[in-house]
């Protein structure tokens, strides 16, 4: 009678050991992959013994993250989201992103605590720092991969909720784990110069471009595109010198960023919603939710915030297609936004009934108010207009 419930719980540790992996081709790992080729190529020259600890420390340092999170949910039913709606949280972690980046454009060491500094500490401090913040970063994408895992963990004993996160962790730091132990798997790069000089300052580049994107909770939602665009303008004063005094690699390192840092800004900085034929959200309210059942009228939820990268990518792609507000207009359908980036028991127990476990997030309704389809994690246009078309079918 135990062995299934034991090759249930194996299985799900398998599949929190994938989701791991999976998150390492999210949008959510873009931030954290500056201070992952920093500690990889810090140890490309080292001993295999420190090779060994580096990796060690990587792991550990997401695994520190992993069962925190996992500790936290078996005692207090924390989800994926619970971090990132506490402002101060944020705030610690657009600091650090501002700190990093500077570190990274200056090639500096990271600073070590006292703690740290002996028994070989400064050396393997970076390697768990870097664990700790990829696994930080990584977790808003998270809960899309692991919806069926969430579920089962948090009906489980403390040792089976810790044991499914840690699992999460592993997966997640293997890749990188591997690159510091084999490190002549990156020896085909060409050897280090100027190309190498640019791509690290581009590195910074990168996260300061993260600290802006997680500042979007923190300062007024006017002031938020003028950071997009003031860091556009660093990248375009730093760009211009770049190619200037570059050569060839450097100048196509420096057009190929300039370029990509230009597109981010305009989808980033730009209004959602500003266009006749786009989809335009209703803010929720408990009042808009019930006349909207009252009168019948099939739904649209999508559950947002502002820290989570894969609801920003959806609302600027998928959303914005004239296809999707077509659909919906079609269907008499109102589409209600539900922005969870503060918490909010009534917005949480409404993502938690809707069959939600994580963001991105979103619902379909029809007229009955029987629920037509559910997404998470990344989607496609045709997969939403064909759940909307449903209801528009369903309607008498």
């Amino acid at each position: 009678m135990d062995q299934l419930p034991s090759l249930l719980i194996a299985g799900q540790i398998m599949m929190a050991v994938m989701a791991g992996l999976l998150l390492n081709l999210t949008p959510c790992v873009l931030p954290a992959i500056p201070i992952k080729v920093r500690t990889i190529l810090r140890e490309a020259g080292g001993q295999r013994s420190h090779r060994v600890l580096a990796a060690l420390a990587f792991t550990a340092g997401t695994l520190t993250f992993f069962l925190t999170l996992g500790g936290l949910t078996a005692l207090l039913q924390w989800n994926w989201g619970t971090l990132f709606q506490s402002t101060l949280f944020v705030a610690v972690l657009v600091a650090l992103m501002v700190g990093f980046a500077v570190i990274t454009w200056l090639d500096l060491p990271i600073p070590v605590p006292t703690f740290a500094a002996s028994a070989h500490g400064r050396r393997y401090f970076e390697a768990y720092v870097s664990g700790l913040l990829s696994a930080i970063l990584a977790a808003p994408c998270a809960g899309p991969f692991l919806g069926g895992v969430l579920a089962f963990a948090v009906t489980q004993p403390a040792p089976v909720i810790m044991g499914i996160f840690g699992s999460i962790g592993l997966g997640l730091s293997l890749p990188y784990a591997v690159l510091m132990l084999r490190p002549e798997w990156l020896s085909r790069l060409p050897k280090a110069g100027p190309w190498t000089v640019a791509i690290r300052e581009v590195l910074a580049l990168i996260l300061l471009a993260a600290a802006v994107f997680f500042s979007a909770s923190l300062v007024p939602k006017a002031v938020y595109p003028w950071l997009w665009w003031a860091w556009l303008a660093l990248v375009l004063v730093w760009g211009l010198r770049r190619f200037v005094q570059g050569n060839g690699a450097v100048r196509v390192i420096t057009a190929t960023a300039t370029g990509l840092a230009l597109v981010v800004t305009v989808v980033f900085a730009s209004p959602l919603g500003s266009g006749e034929d786009e989809l335009v959200w209703q803010p929720y309210s408990a009042e808009l939710l019930a006349d909207t059942k009252a009168r019948g009228t099939p739904y649209l939820l999508e559950f947002t915030a502002d820290w989570c990268i894969n609801c920003k990518v959806l609302e600027r792609t998928v959303y914005k297609e004239p296809a999707v507000a077509e659909a919906v207009a079609r269907a008499g359908m109102v589409p209600i936004q539900v922005d969870v980036t503060a918490s909010d028991p009534e917005k949480d127990a409404l993502l938690t009934a809707t069959g939600g476990q994580a963001l991105p997030f979103a619902a379909i309704f029809d007229a009955d108010g029987t629920v037509v389809a559910r997404f998470t994690g990344l989607f496609d246009t045709d997969s939403l207009v064909e759940a909307i078309n449903r209801t528009e079918n369903s309607q008498p």
